[in-house]
């Protein structure tokens, strides 16, 4: 992950990195043991269509005579419990994978599925970070890589649906897709949208900006009707209404540090206005209220991008 924004979030996120995992043998047996606990569950949404629950983010799977469709992998160690997953769902083995962006609990288990041949497809800001890694994620292997990479959006025609894969540019990072079924009536919005469970991590180290959260919320919500099943990145299943409410609560929450920042005021004094308090209601959350604002806050200071938000 990113340099983060919470210890929280970094302990959640970097404790369970695979690339953390090789710094000690004892950080390893440590690790090792609390992967071994955690238990993949499925649940169908469509004909074909299921979304893995387990540690890191959402999984969606596509499945049938084309092949099977993963949406992100979670971590490494979890690589083999993923699999089983798929298997038990009656599904062949995965053949391809999709990334909505490139953080390590929604990307770990790249090298171990290109090892076996999996073809991994993700947005160009995907691989361009995946290469690099930063001061906490090393360069990633040869076989974690995205060899297919698009700018804008990418169409598969796989197990009797339509599936569309579209860039939101500046969002959660530089480089999110939302992952569209357009016959079952799916979408996975990979961390573009957190479903109760914690406030909006913006990583702004990764090209990420509250604009485009709220952007992509927008646009996914002309995409959806009152029927369609929304896989968050993270917490459990949601719909339209869901979507809304979050929309809403970007929207409010820009708008209130937008107005301070216009008065003059300094991030520490909007934080203490504690615009976000009415949704900062989770105490395990890993991004809070005064975390939350202060990447509002500067957001609203960065160029705004609105022209690259949404097609």
């Amino acid at each position: 992950m990113p340099k983060p924004i919470s210890r929280t979030f970094a302990a959640l996120l970097l404790a369970s990195s695979p690339l953390l995992l090789s710094a000690c043998s004892e950080s390893n047996a440590q690790e090792a043991d609390r992967f071994a606990k955690v238990e993949i569950k499925a649940e169908p949404l469509a004909d074909g269509i299921a979304v893995l629950f387990g540690a890191g983010g959402n999984i969606g799977v596509s499945y049938g005579p084309d092949g099977t469709v993963l949406i992100d992998d979670q971590f490494a160690p979890l690589t083999a419990k993923i699999q089983n997953a798929v298997k038990d769902l009656g599904a062949s083995p995965v053949k391809y994978l999709i990334n909505t962006h490139w953080h390590w609990d929604h990307t770990g288990g790249n090298e171990n599925l290109g090892q076996t041949g999996v073809l991994i497809m993700a947005q160009d800001h995907v691989r361009d970070r995946l290469i690099k890694g930063n001061d906490t994620v090393p360069p990633a292997a040869p076989e974690a890589l995205p060899v297919i990479t698009y700018h804008d959006e990418i169409k598969l025609h796989l197990n009797g649906d339509e599936i569309r894969v579209q860039h939101m540019k500046h969002a959660h990072t530089d480089g999110d897709s939302i992952v569209f079924w357009q016959k079952a009536n799916v979408v996975h919005m990979g961390d573009l949208f957190f479903n109760k469970v914690t406030l909006p991590y913006i990583d702004l180290s990764s090209g990420g900006n509250a604009r485009g959260v709220l952007a992509a919320a927008e646009k996914v919500l002309t995409m959806v009707d009152d029927d369609t099943k929304i896989i968050p990145g993270h917490g459990p299943m949601a719909n339209k209404a869901d979507l809304v409410a979050y929309r809403d609560m970007m929207k409010s929450v820009i708008a209130a540090v937008e107005k301070a920042q216009g008065e003059g005021k300094s991030l520490q004094q909007v934080q203490a206005m504690k615009p976000a308090a009415q949704w900062d209601v989770n105490p395990d959350a890993f991004i809070k209220g005064d975390a939350f604002v202060e990447a509002v806050y500067k957001s609203l200071q960065k160029p705004d991008h609105a022209e690259d938000h949404a097609h």
